[in-house]
């Protein structure tokens, strides 16, 4: 079995504008390249992204553009000689979608249950790293540790988190403060905030 880091894809790795659907709006947050060339070279994790991307059942974006937007993302973390091993989307929403059809958006841990089929990744030995309150349910609901970044939620959003039998593992302030929180852990040296 393998371990892997779960990531959500806008506002963690990328900054959100909404529904992007043009791969040349791709920007990557700071240390995103760097943080994740170390989860895989060094800690050896397999790096998977797990994204609702309802935009597609809105309207406003195909599965077309979720995958070039997708694509962006590996051919810029390849200057950094590292890449994402598989990407995961739900395009449903439950004011567009039937029950049945929602079944993968998150907090539903779907995405990262058939990830772990897909890979055979033990996931007591992996985590997620999202920056809203669904990530960390989703991480929560499929049994891995959870880290919040702190990129777009509110104080107030992570206080009610941290005050909830749902609080995450870890608040990170960026994605490398995430990735030394994930190392300290394997290595046994964490401290839970």
């Amino acid at each position: 079995m393998t371990k892997a880091i779960f990531l959500d894809r806008d506002g963690t790795i990328n900054i959100d504008y909404g529904y992007i659907g043009n791969p040349n709006l791709v920007k990557l947050f700071d240390g995103v390249g760097e943080g994740i060339k170390k989860l895989k070279d060094e800690l050896k994790f397999q790096v998977i992204v797990v994204s609702n991307q309802s935009g597609i059942t809105r309207g406003l974006i195909k599965a077309e553009d979720v995958e070039n937007v997708n694509k962006r993302i590996n051919e810029i973390l390849e200057s950094y000689n590292t890449r994402i091993d598989a990407f995961y989307y739900c395009p449903f929403h439950p004011d567009f979608d039937s029950q049945e059809d929602i079944i993968c958006r998150k907090p539903s841990p779907n995405m990262i249950l058939q990830a772990a089929k897909d890979f055979d990744i033990d996931l007591k030995k992996s985590f997620i790293i999202g920056d809203r309150e669904t990530d960390i349910f989703s991480g929560i609901n499929a049994g891995v540790k959870t880290v919040l970044l702190k990129n777009t939620i509110s104080d107030e959003k992570i206080n009610e988190l941290k005050n909830s039998q749902n609080s995450p593992n870890f608040i990170a302030c960026n994605f490398l403060d995430a990735v030394t929180y994930i190392e300290n852990n394997i290595l046994g040296e964490f401290v839970e905030n």
